[in-house]
């Protein structure tokens, strides 16, 4: 899921800009986290949307 790989950059973020020795870069990193995090719960909104509105599409069996 979309949602899935926006937190997973987020937390990368976040854990790099831990790191960084330069303050104004660490913070911009942050701040992009915080963007990543905000598209995250944004994709998992539309994901629900999606689900509840389109039931899944099963394979065709296959014929013998």
């Amino acid at each position: 899921m979309l949602s899935e790989q926006y937190l997973k950059t987020a937390y990368t973020l976040v854990r790099v800009a831990r790191d960084m020795a330069d303050q104004t870069i660490a913070d911009r990193l942050k701040a992009l986290a915080e963007d990543y995090e905000r598209r995250a719960e944004q994709a998992l909104m539309t994901d629900t949307t999606d689900a509840s509105t389109h039931p899944p599409v099963l394979p065709e069996p296959a014929e013998k």
